[in-house]
């Protein structure tokens, strides 16, 4: 089975102790955000888990604690967008995050890294111009270090335009100039484009518009072939294969004007405060309502089949 990290916050940014103890006890506990009182228990274990999904925008707080994933195969996304302060207050400099990218592609490989660039908006400073430039300067910091770059433009969803008012749509006329223009840098530096839930509209351009995080994404990462039970994705609009996330939302620090998995930034840090790195759950602890459910697991690699 896959577990996944980063639907919900950035764990390896905020929580990478917390992640690390829960690697060692091998088991983690995950409320359901709509019914609290309703807790899934997992285990840890690679007898179970054939990868891990992550998706960051700060990998290198796990480094020192690489070792304890050297057993799960794992699939690793790190955002790295051109947006400065005014949008993402607390991302590290890009810079250093280029440099932890390729550190991060030497350690686990070039097939289980992908660079998000998303999501992608127009204002005054950042124009479309602004957005190609840095698309290109990024590209070809990362040339041979990952062989898929995801993009997709802002959906404004309540949390968003509650929390960046002055955002905009961005207009299919836009969205084909920059992802025709996105698509040909990419090339031009090994890689393919994957637009995230938006449809297939640049796939005449040359993007691969099957979804950005697919079961064959975590086969050709771990060189095994998985066997997985049929599931939908996120939004009807989303490909990927998603499930068992364990973070929670409302406790990503980033505080990305953008983001949709956090409200305002008062009941962020609120949620954070309750956050124990020795608790099994990433926010808070056991409750005495609980109902707790142990969710069946088992390995989905196909032993008769694997990749070169």
């Amino acid at each position: 089975m896959i577990i996944n990290t980063g639907q919900r916050t950035d764990i390896p940014a905020f929580y990478f102790q917390w992640f690390a103890n829960r690697l060692k006890e091998g088991f983690v506990c995950v409320r359901n955000p709509f019914n609290p009182r309703q807790v899934s228990r997992y285990r840890l274990d690679p007898a179970v888990v054939d990868a891990i999904g992550f998706c960051t925008k700060n990998p290198a707080p796990m480094f020192p604690y690489m070792d304890l994933l050297k057993d799960y195969g794992q699939y690793w996304f790190v955002s790295i967008t051109p947006y400065g302060r005014d949008i993402e207050p607390n991302v590290p400099d890009k810079h250093r995050l280029l440099e932890d990218f390729r550190k991060l592609s030497r350690m686990v490989g070039v097939h289980s890294m992908g660079w998000r660039y998303d999501p992608i908006f127009l204002s005054d400073r950042y124009t479309a111009d602004y957005h190609l430039h840095a698309f290109k300067q990024i590209a070809a910091a990362l040339e041979g270090y990952t062989e898929t770059v995801v993009i997709s433009f802002i959906d404004l969803y309540p949390k968003v335009r509650r929390n960046f008012p002055e955002a905009k749509e961005v207009t299919k006329d836009q969205r084909l100039a920059l992802g025709k223009e996105m698509i040909r840098i990419a090339s031009a530096h090994c890689m393919t484009v994957k637009p995230c839930a938006e449809g297939d509209e640049l796939a005449a351009y040359g993007a691969d518009c099957g979804g950005c995080m697919r079961i064959s994404d975590y086969e050709k990462a771990i060189g095994k072939q998985l066997d997985a039970p049929k599931k939908k994705g996120a939004r009807a609009e989303c490909a990927c294969y998603l499930s068992c996330d364990i973070g929670a939302y409302n406790t990503c620090r980033h505080l990305c004007r953008y983001c949709y998995a956090n409200a305002e930034p008062s009941k962020v840090l609120a949620q954070s405060r309750l956050h124990d790195p020795n608790s099994p759950f990433l926010i808070g602890n056991y409750r005495e309502d609980d109902q707790i459910h142990d969710v069946p697991q088992k390995s989905w690699i196909d032993r008769q089949l694997s990749f070169i």
